[in-house]
This record gives C-alpha cells, structure tokens and sequence, in this order.
C-alpha cells in the first residue's frame, strides 16, 4: 500500500531551519545531506510501519536519519484508514525526549 506523505507546518519549519543550520544552500556536502533527509522522508510513503514506535509516545514512530553524532529524528503518525502519514516534528536526536 501507498500513503500520502504530509508535512504539518511545524515540521515544514524544521526542515527549513535545518536547511540554514547547514549551509545547505552554499555547500554541496550539506545540500546532498539534505537531499538525503528529504528522500528518506519521501520513502514513508512505502511501509511507514518499518520504522519503530517512539519511546515517549507509541502512537507515533521515528524514522533515524544521519550518522551517530549527527542523527535526526523524524516523528510521524500513520492514518491507516487514509493511507497518510503526517510529519509531525524532525529534531535532532541528542535532544531530550519529547514530553507527552
């Protein structure tokens, strides 16, 4: 099954602040990084449920992106019933865990 991958405002902003975080506009190293980040987003679209459940909050999942000192987290939910996945939040991961 194919889902419909959307990105609330908020995870729209992170993606656009990371974006000027890393120079991505300037360097290529950083723009391929990106690019990545936004492909393994995109690749939700085909089994979202591959990836685990948080550990805060189970109703959402996280897909990890990046190397170990520089992992992100993409936190989604998944609307089986609408075949949607929605983007909520993408943070770092050395940042605290999310409170409920």
């Amino acid at each position: 099954m194919t889902y419909r991958v959307e990105l609330t405002l908020r995870a729209n902003r992170d993606l656009e602040r990371l974006f000027e975080r890393i120079n991505a506009a300037d360097g290529d190293q950083a723009r391929e990084w990106f690019n990545g980040l936004e492909a393994a987003i995109l690749s939700l679209e085909d089994s979202p449920a591959r990836c685990p459940r948080t550990p805060e909050t189970p109703s959402l999942r996280h897909l990890l992106f990046g190397r170990p000192r520089d992992v992100y987290r993409v936190i989604f939910k998944i609307d089986e019933r609408h075949s949607v996945v929605t983007v909520l939040h993408i943070r770092h991961g050395a940042r605290r865990p999310i409170s409920g």
